[in-house]
């Protein structure tokens, strides 16, 4: 089974220096049929105007992914940490029992445009932790960006989700299967695909149920983030 969300029922808070997209509920948006999905809690699609960002503020037992589609992100934290994130990188904290971050854009003159990914992780008060990679995906196949283990490319992430990106030439087609009692979610972060016939575009999602295999095939040139869920 393949649920839709879809992007213009998503929830939306704007406030002058942010615009941001929520397919699961999140601050002031609040659907109880979209509290997020297996351990998969957030997902907001936000653009950041230049010179402003999200001032500190503290997270807890949460897996916390931000993915740059574009522009620069610049982090800070209570572990040292000092970063710029862009295009072509995938950055995690792990807040575990307890960390305080900000972020802002990291430019005076361009917007940043990312997603902002929460997964709820299999162990509470753990440790807290920094990691950024460089992704290195091939065009037109699943690469896998992160997992339980981590790697040189992809980063370890505290909960059973191999979490993949895929970057799609128009007219593209690509295959996914499920093993049995896994489910999935994907989400379009740029372009149009077809999913097992039915036409998804930028800011959609797809929660995946039951399903053995799903069949994309890229209506124009996209970009792609699947998670594998227990």
């Amino acid at each position: 089974m393949i649920h839709i969300h879809d992007r213009d029922v998503r929830g939306h808070t704007q406030m002058g220096w942010l615009d941001s997209r929520h397919t699961f509920s999140f601050g002031s948006f609040s659907d109880p049929s979209r509290m997020g999905f297996r351990s998969l809690r957030v997902i907001n699609d936000d653009r950041v105007i230049p010179g402003t960002g999200f001032g500190t503020h503290g997270h807890k037992d949460m897996e916390i992914i931000t993915y740059v589609m574009s522009g620069s992100l610049a982090h800070r934290d209570s572990l040292g940490t000092g970063s710029l994130i862009k295009p072509g990188e995938i950055q995690k904290m792990s807040a575990g029992s307890g960390i305080e971050h900000s972020e802002f854009n990291g430019s005076d003159q361009d917007p940043v445009h990312f997603l902002q990914i929460w997964i709820v992780p299999d162990k509470r008060g753990i440790a807290p932790a920094y990691e950024q990679k460089i992704i290195s995906p091939d065009r037109n196949c699943w690469t896998v960006i992160g997992n339980p283990e981590g790697s040189d490319n992809a980063i370890r992430i505290q909960q059973d989700v191999k979490m993949m990106s895929a970057y799609l030439d128009a007219d593209q087609k690509i295959t996914y299967a499920f093993d049995p009692k896994r489910y999935g979610f994907l989400q379009v972060a740029k372009g149009q695909i077809s999913l097992n016939g039915e036409t998804l575009k930028q800011g959609d999602g797809a929660q995946i149920s039951d399903e053995i295999q799903i069949d994309i095939i890229a209506q124009a040139e996209s970009d792609l983030l699947l998670f594998d869920m227990a």
